[in-house]
């Protein structure tokens, strides 16, 4: 009855359309929200710095005698000698092999600080096909980064589960990785946590901010607030423009400030690239849980129904699985018959210690198989699902590598 009714529920708007919805509303009110708070903070100011510059314009006209149309038409012609690159003070040359170097970093970046543009017909023709496939080939070295650094922390954080059960005697102390089972999967059923995962992504990228504020306060002269504003704006590739480092024509040790800016911007780009990536997945699972609140709701039948069903007494073969660390990974999944199934009774009935002893035999068969044949687990791959069931891009490699996003979760 309950599945019934779930379907009929989810027939014209499915839970993957149902997530979009809601997160489009979501984004909506949150757009709605920042433009509040930032109309009333900075509304004032502009308004109050309007009213300063035409009072010094008036100043300025009636002072030296000049009339307004042609001082106008002179900070017309300074506003196009900026937007050119043309300063009053002498800064380094835009358009030299390190400058052009500056500039295309930040257009496969996507980070596009605008201080520099191409002014032919022909650069902003080569720009078009230069961006296409440099962009493409930087979001995939930022998926590939992020499946690295997940690995690694998956390794770290792996061998502190380890230690920490050796120290509780629920592992042996002559337990050694197999051969065959790869080092992040040698813990049958064991994937980190995507909030430590997101808390240590968290830590470095402050402290890899804070790094590069000191040393962008101590050469270009900013105040430490504004270094931080520049960091997360370059970072996340936002990219105002408003700050832009290593303009002057001149620095200290100019090499090593060069080096310097660039491994900080490459680190910090893929550091918040990752981070976002792994809120972006605690984001989806609040959607999942506030669809969940939904369901059911407007059918009391089912809502007594899975009352019932959810005693805390309630002996089911999943749960045994997942007590036991026996559960399945994202590349395989239980059989239907026991999916979800809960019992009504305190006894394990005959059919559900059948279902049972058929999960567990089938898990047995697929891992002696996998042995065999010297394929690891994350390889072998439901041939019930397309290749898209998992999703594609860094939400698979979340979904692959992070336990509170796989399916038997």
């Amino acid at each position: 009855a309950v599945g019934s009714c779930r379907r009929r529920r989810l027939a014209p708007l499915n839970e993957d359309n149902g997530r979009f919805l809601l997160l489009a509303a979501l984004i909506a009110a949150y757009l709605s929200a920042g433009a509040t708070v930032f109309s009333a903070l900075e509304s004032p100011s502009e308004a109050a710095a309007q009213l300063r510059w035409n009072r010094t314009l008036h100043n300025f006209s009636r002072i030296f005698n000049i009339s307004l149309p042609e001082l106008r038409a002179f900070l017309r012609s300074y506003e196009a000698a900026m937007a050119a690159g043309i300063r009053v003070d002498a800064l380094r040359p835009r358009w030299d092999f390190p400058g052009a170097f500056y500039f295309v970093g930040t257009v496969v970046s996507t980070i596009g600080f605008g201080m520099t543009t191409p002014a032919t017909v022909a650069g902003k023709v080569f720009l078009i096909v230069y961006g296409l496939f440099g962009c493409a080939g930087t979001i995939l070295f930022f998926n590939l980064f992020l499946e690295r650094i997940i690995s690694l922390l998956a390794f770290i954080m792996k061998a502190c589960y380890e230690r920490q059960l050796r120290r509780s005697g629920l592992l042996p102390p002559n337990f050694r990785r197999g051969p065959a089972v790869s080092g992040v999967g040698s813990l049958v059923g064991w994937k980190p946590s995507v909030y430590h995962v997101m808390l240590i992504l968290g830590i470095f990228a402050i402290a890899l901010s804070c790094c590069a504020s000191a040393m962008y306060t101590a050469v270009e002269g900013w105040n430490y607030i504004d270094s931080l504003y520049y960091c997360f704006v370059t970072f996340s590739t936002i990219g105002f423009g408003d700050l832009v480092s290593n303009q002057k024509a001149a620095y200290q040790h100019q090499g090593l400030y060069r080096f310097g800016n660039f491994i900080f911007i490459l680190m910090g780009v893929c550091c918040i690239y990752s981070l976002f990536n792994v809120i972006s997945i605690v984001i989806k699972q609040i959607l999942n849980w506030v669809l969940k609140k939904f369901e059911c709701r407007c059918c009391p039948k089912c809502h007594k129904s899975s009352t019932r069903l959810s005693r805390r007494n309630a002996i089911t073969p999943g749960a045994r699985l997942r007590r036991h660390n026996v559960a399945m990974d994202a590349d395989g999944q239980y059989d239907s018959d026991t999916e979800g199934r809960r019992l009504s009774g305190e006894m394990i009935s005959m059919r559900e210690l059948t279902a049972s002893n058929k999960v567990s035999l089938a898990i047995l068969q697929k891992q002696l198989s996998e042995t065999a044949n010297g394929y690891p687990r994350n390889v072998c791959i439901n041939t019930r699902q397309n290749g898209f069931s998992a999703g594609v891009g860094a939400l698979a490699i979340m979904n692959n590598r992070l336990a509170e996003t796989s399916d038997s979760r």
